[in-house]
């Protein structure tokens, strides 16, 4: 999921890692020190329209070296959140780095994860504007419940739960769609999908060069 500019990372030093609050965190994780930049797959290529593997090895390098890269592959995307399959990845994980509508930072990853949204007569629907750095350069308003709860893993395999709202909810929800095989598109009417489409056609290279440029900075 892409970060709205009013939106972005809060200054205030209020943070939540892997759902815990922190007294300090840097401006940019640290994992981000440690990873590679990967290509982020776009709309239509196949694994993003299929559900993603489970997760079934953990504490290995090689998922440490994968959120560590996503990590760093959000960041120069300007991204708030960021699925495996987004990375031409086939498993059941997302990074995220978001702010709720409290200025709260929230900052982490999940393997494996079950949304609990609320019943359909407690649920209250927000419509907002919603981006991804699958859908490069295109925005749209789209409803997500106003909180999430994702029960899930670290990545040694100790339980996690994460709760969000407002925006981080919206988050939580946007990455876990993309676990099932599912984009914001699917959420659309025909028409706001078509605006959608017809928005990353116009912009998309502009994206794409605003990431290499952000890519460089960062010595990658």
């Amino acid at each position: 999921m892409s970060v709205r500019h009013e939106r972005s990372r809060p200054a205030d030093r209020r943070v939540r890692v892997q759902g815990r609050p922190v007294d300090t965190y840097p401006a940019l994780s640290p994992e981000v020190t440690r990873g590679s930049v990967r290509r982020v797959t776009v709309v239509g290529e196949e694994i993003l329209s299929r559900p993603c593997q489970e997760v079934t090895e953990f504490s290995s390098p090689e998922l440490s070296c994968l959120i560590d890269d996503m990590f760093l592959t959000m960041y120069v995307a300007d991204g708030a959140g960021l699925a495996a399959n987004q990375v031409d990845v086939d498993l059941r994980l997302f990074v995220y780095d978001c702010p709720d509508d409290y200025g709260i930072r929230h900052v982490g990853h999940i393997i494996n994860p079950v949304l609990e949204v609320p019943d359909p007569g407690s649920r209250r629907l927000i419509d907002d504007f919603e981006g991804c750095l699958s859908v490069p350069g295109a925005g749209l308003a789209v409803p997500r419940t106003d909180r999430a709860v994702a029960h899930g893993f670290d990545k040694d395999g100790n339980p996690l739960l994460i709760e969000g709202t407002g925006y981080f909810a919206r988050c939580l929800q946007h990455e876990t769609d993309h676990l099932l095989g599912h984009t914001y598109l699917d959420r659309l009417s025909k028409r706001d999908r078509k605006d959608a489409l017809r928005q990353m056609a116009e912009h998309r290279e502009d994206v794409f060069a605003q990431r290499a440029i952000k890519a460089a900075s960062l010595g990658q």
